[in-house]
């Protein structure tokens, strides 16, 4: 029991991140910010379907890929946002 309430604040507060970053984009309009926000709903639902599947571990295949997912898209963010500005825009 207590297992599921941490990963629903964990979901919750990768959700509640997400929206930060929306929030962000939406002031700058820099998809650096977008990219993050896309980040944090997979690592979000990372632990929904961690929850959701029964006799889970963060070394299921599913929820590591997906984990993986989310940091491929922050590290893509991070190389995206230093091309772009060595490049002048």
């Amino acid at each position: 029991m207590l297992k599921m309430m941490l990963l629903g604040a964990i979901a919750m507060a990768a959700f509640t991140i997400a929206l930060i970053f929306v929030r962000f984009w939406r002031t700058t309009r820099d998809r650096f910010f977008l990219f993050f926000a896309a980040a944090f709903v997979l690592m979000g639902a990372g632990r929904i379907v961690l929850g959701a599947v029964p006799h889970s571990d963060d070394q299921t295949p599913v929820i590591y890929l997906i984990q993986l997912l989310a940091f491929v898209v922050i590290l893509f963010a991070v190389v995206d946002k230093n091309r772009r500005t060595r490049k002048g825009g």
